[in-house]
């Protein structure tokens, strides 16, 4: 099933710690700030902080806007994002700081239950066609910063996917094909997420 979100169905909610606003593109069915399968939203940071802690999380956090990001996690890694598009995965309860280099940036953030799903984030910054195969146990997203995007399903099924709009297929309970379904994306500066069933 594919389905797209637009701008004027996403919503502020405050961030946990009550340090900011997120603003939620979609989130699981039946899903609430604190118990969820899976949530994507874009946050604003503009000063340096703590970030909320989503225990029994996976975050993947991706630069979206402005000069860079440094995040110093408990455990002693450290992430650095400095490029468009550049990505930091870690667990949800870590203790983590988030420096910003020099200004304001805004992340496109991915947060999924350690219990119920597996994510694969990337991103692509030149124009391509990115192909990716779904198993029926997939949950596909797509987003643009800059472009639309053209997606085409395997019955040739084509959409075009506004700046700023998400793109969700689902090929959960649908009849596949040798259990497979392929979806090409046409764009730039894009993130494409892939969610497996654990």
């Amino acid at each position: 099933m594919l389905t797209i979100f637009s701008p004027e169905n996403y919503k502020t909610i405050p961030w946990k710690n009550g340090l900011g606003h997120t603003t939620e593109l979609a989130i699981s069915d039946g899903g609430t700030l604190d118990n969820f399968d899976w949530r994507l939203s874009i946050a604003s940071v503009v000063n340096d902080g703590d970030f909320s802690n989503f225990s029994g999380y996976l975050r993947n956090l991706v630069l979206i806007k402005g000069n860079g990001l440094t995040l110093d996690h408990r455990n002693g890694d450290v992430d650095k994002l400095t490029q468009l598009l550049d990505i930091a995965r870690f667990d949800g309860a870590s203790k983590t700081h988030g420096a910003l280099t020099n200004g304001a940036i805004k992340d496109f953030n991915i947060m999924t239950n350690q219990l119920s799903f597996s994510p694969k984030v990337n991103g692509y910054i030149e124009q391509q066609t990115v192909t990716v195969r779904l198993s029926a146990a997939s949950i596909f997203f797509a987003y643009s910063l800059t472009e639309k995007m053209l997606v085409t399903t395997p019955q040739d099924n084509s959409c075009s996917v506004p700046v700023g709009h998400l793109i969700k297929l689902s090929a959960m309970n649908e009849k596949l094909q040798d259990d497979q379904l392929t979806v090409k994306v046409t764009g730039k500066n894009m993130i494409i997420v892939q969610l497996e069933v654990m």
